[in-house]
């Protein structure tokens, strides 16, 4: 590494092209050309902010895009780096060689250069490696097992356990919790053991395709339930359903709360009809500006059953989830999954133990809830009342007239800016009309532009 990087940074502030932007495109320039090569160390964010004259925000979101994009590597407590195999690389990151003979696609394809606000994923890019590293080697550490128990290593249950407690006040033991591999497959789990075919499984509409797909799997007869803006609508619930998907913290994908008394009025139709509730608590740890609402599984375990995830507190590539339910019921779920011999890998249960006992989750959770409300509170700025469900969770929702959406989406698309139209979220025909706004796995600088195209768009629709 040389011990002195001259960094021929300009900003001009004439330019109607953001200084964030002028930053990270010319840092991006001198890594394309080599001036920047692979490892070296670039300034601290106050530094060059110093330098050049601009806040450290500026600098910030300059380098969270260069993050995502690859360009950068951060090695925790100890500054940012050039990512290696990027320097001299016209074409940008490299991402390692792959045999010819095989290649692997992305998971999810996003055309360089284009503001992916779709929602579903987190950011990603600057959580702690040197705790990430620490769990993997006390992981390594640990013997192999050569028969899982089914419901998840005692040490991570209890951990979850204490988690729930704390974070989500939620009255659990150890003995309540089994440790999945993410939300899909406890509500899986849950579909093999308490449906089958023709069974009347009750889904949020609009609401998560996932879950349909997952009891359509198993058999089950969809059964669409309407959501108005607070989640749930529990007098148009039928009589006659098995299982009824919901997600009363933060709905997907309106982004409601379920109030107390409609939480109440749920249970007692649970009650009654002798359906049971799975709660989707899918990204409940991030709050802005509300106190949490008791979790539905915390007024009555005998009728709900909990599902969570670490998907959206730390990253989908972990694979580690938990399902809560009453003693009886987790039993049973716990013979089904011997049957279908369904595990969560033990070293990866024992890396997020490590996680959760060393408090890394926690200050990793903290980080990330702040620099989510910098990105909800710039939406809420850029679009104002169109704004819908902006109290918790990585998304919103905007509402837009029917008949403006598609047009909207493919505009949208032309500027550079990916976004997802309520329309997909429904088993039937659609009836809430907007775009569903991710913002978990973009810089702010990306929030911020992509509002501006969308702002743009959606001012000459009549009835935005």
């Amino acid at each position: 590494m040389r011990a002195h990087i001259d960094l021929p940074l300009v900003v001009d502030r004439s330019s109607p092209v953001p200084l964030a932007v002028q930053v990270g495109g010319q840092l991006r320039e001198a890594m394309r050309t080599g001036a920047l090569k692979d490892g070296e160390r670039l300034p601290s964010t106050r530094g060059l902010a110093a330098l050049l004259g601009v806040s450290r925000t500026v600098v910030t979101d300059a380098y969270q895009q260069l993050y995502a994009e690859g360009w950068l590597d951060g090695r925790h407590g100890s500054g940012t780096y050039v990512a290696e195999g990027t320097s001299g690389h016209p074409e940008g990151p490299a991402v390692g060689a792959v045999p010819a003979a095989r290649t692997v696609p992305a998971s999810r394809p996003r055309p360089d250069g284009l503001i992916d606000l779709r929602p579903g994923r987190p950011w990603v890019h600057d959580h702690d490696r040197a705790a990430w590293r620490r769990a993997w080697r006390s992981a390594g550490d640990l013997p192999l097992d050569d028969a899982p128990d089914p419901y998840g290593r005692p040490e991570l249950r209890e951990l979850l356990a204490e988690h729930l407690r704390r974070a989500r006040a939620v009255p659990v033991g150890a003995g309540d919790v089994m440790v999945t591999r993410g939300t899909g497959n406890g509500l899986d789990l849950i579909a093999a053991t308490l449906l089958g075919p023709g069974a009347r499984a009750g889904v949020e509409e609009p609401g998560y395709r996932k879950a349909r797909t997952v009891f359509a799997g198993r058999g089950a007869q969809i059964v669409p339930c309407p959501v108005d803006d607070q989640g749930v609508i529990v007098e148009a619930l039928p009589d006659d359903l098995r299982v009824l998907y919901t997600t009363p913290a933060h709905q997907y994908p309106v982004g409601g709360r379920l109030p107390i008394p409609r939480r109440e009025r749920l249970l007692a139709w649970a009650r009654r009809t002798g359906a049971m509730i799975v709660e989707d608590d899918y990204d409940a740890e991030f709050r802005y500006d509300v106190a949490p609402l008791p979790a539905l599984y915390g007024l009555d375990p005998a009728r709900v059953v909990l599902l969570g995830t670490l998907s959206k507190s730390l990253s989908p590539d972990v694979g580690v989830g938990w399902l809560v339910a009453a003693g009886p019921l987790l039993d049973r779920v716990a013979r089904r999954r011997e049957e279908l011999t369904d595990r969560t890998p033990g070293p990866v249960q024992a890396a997020v133990a490590t996680m959760l006992a060393r408090g890394d989750l926690d200050r990793h959770l903290r980080r990330t809830r702040l620099e989510y409300a910098r990105r909800r509170a710039a939406i809420v700025e850029a679009l104002g009342p169109l704004v819908h469900g902006d109290t918790a969770g990585l998304h919103v929702m905007i509402e837009v007239p029917a008949a403006a959406l598609p047009g909207l989406v493919e505009r949208a698309r032309e500027r550079g800016v990916l976004l997802d139209a309520t329309d997909r979220h429904h088993h039937g025909p659609p009836r809430v009309h907007g775009l569903v706004l991710g913002y978990g796995s973009v810089s702010l600088a990306d929030v911020r532009r992509g509002c501006e195209v969308i702002r743009e768009l959606i001012s000459p629709v009549p009835g935005a």
